[in-house]
């Protein structure tokens, strides 16, 4: 039997790593496969070098897209002829669903024979279900996160495997005392962790407000250690938006797990995005901060974006806010730093937004499996049906 060839494509770190994930697990189990990919350093971390650059995806945002559609429409076709040379099976397609979609419709056209697999989907419970259809007509199947996708794709015919919440699968309950004591922490010493965000615009417009937020209470409350954690993807150029921070806050280690260090803290302000259900897992309470462009916003939220919150588990929980979220001119650093103190004042409030947390957790497509080999199982399965 014929070595069957994959090709994975990634435009974003939190896709990067799931696209690992996912090869890791399509080796596991199938020895012989043969891999190619475009990515960042997550795939590389598995021998697949990307043959074009993935930074200038990291992009949120309507207007901040239509900016550098030109770039976008650039990559696809890179992209495609990358694919096409490659000859594979089939081609998977993590996340970034606007230029997933454009890449995937220029190997369709060029090579139906191709089969084209989406890994995780649109929102389209959450903002323009119509998206469904287009997905439908342009993909061969899709795996996607929570039950809840699955109906708005079957009157479409499009074959869904749901793989439930890789944040959820992936992360491991860290060791935080651990943690803690390479802080020298005592036991009775709080610990505020900042998430500033893995995006270049996420650092420019949601970075700001956390990090003075976390000043003031500092300043409050000289005994409080903050610790900010930026993603690696954002690393520099947090460091270079925030020099001096070593006079009042600490910067983690590259090589320090995250997971230790969400355990290991007692509140986080954290920007929106997976890290939030990551800080879940680690039982750790959180708020929430996110901004974006003002014409993405006003389109989103008046016109595509459905639920109240924008927080996964603040919407599993019936769209009711368990951790609270300050969103776009909500978004001011004396609110952030007032509800932080209050919550680190209070142990009990603290315990109930856990409790609730874990709750919600449980609404999020948590399975026995973990997500990326429920994943490379239903690729396998699709290869060997074609």
């Amino acid at each position: 039997m014929t070595a069957p060839r994959v090709f994975m494509v990634a435009a974003e770190p939190s896709g990067d790593l799931l696209a690992r994930e996912t090869a890791e697990a399509l080796l596991q189990a199938r020895s012989d496969l043969v891999l190619a990919g475009i990515g960042g350093p997550e795939l590389a971390k598995i021998g697949l070098q990307s043959p074009i650059d993935i930074a200038p995806l990291s992009i949120i945002g309507l207007f901040e897209g239509l900016k550098a559609y030109g770039t976008v429409i650039a990559l696809a076709d890179a992209a495609a002829d990358a694919i096409l040379e490659f000859k594979p099976a089939a081609v998977i397609l993590v996340d970034s669903w606007g230029f997933m979609l454009r890449v995937a419709q220029r190997v369709r056209k060029r090579d139906p024979n191709i089969k084209l697999i989406m890994l995780v989907g649109p929102q389209v419970w959450a903002t323009r279900p119509g998206r469904a259809k287009t997905l439908a007509q342009t993909v061969d199947h899709l795996i996607c996160i929570h039950e809840m996708e699955a109906p708005y794709y079957a009157p479409h015919g499009l074959p869904v495997t749901v793989m439930g919440n890789p944040a959820l699968s992936r992360t491991e309950k860290g060791d935080g005392a651990a943690y803690r004591d390479a802080l020298g922490l005592q036991a009775d010493e709080q610990l505020l962790l900042v998430l500033p965000g893995s995006r270049p615009s996420e650092i420019k417009r949601v970075a700001p407000p956390l990090m003075e937020a976390a000043w003031l209470l500092k300043s409050s409350q000289p005994d409080l250690h903050v610790l900010v954690a930026p993603a690696p993807s954002v690393r520099a150029q947090f460091l270079e938006a925030f020099p001096g921070l070593d006079s009042w806050a600490s910067v983690a280690a590259p090589e320090a797990r995250s997971a230790d260090i969400m355990a290991a803290a007692d509140f986080a302000l954290a920007c929106s995005g997976t890290v939030t259900s990551e800080l879940a897992v680690q039982g750790t309470p959180f708020l929430v901060g996110y901004k974006t462009g003002w014409i993405t916003w006003v389109l989103a939220r008046y016109m595509l974006y459905q639920p109240t919150h924008i927080t996964l588990l603040n919407i599993a929980a019936d769209d009711t806010e368990i951790a609270p979220e300050f969103v776009q001119t909500a978004l001011k650093a004396e609110d952030l730093a007032e509800c932080a103190r209050q919550i680190l004042a209070d142990a009990a409030t603290r315990t109930a937004q856990i409790d609730a947390q874990n709750k919600a957790l449980s609404q999020m497509g948590e399975r026995d499996e973990p997500a990326a080999e429920i994943a490379a199982q239903a690729i396998l399965d699709v290869i060997s049906a074609r």
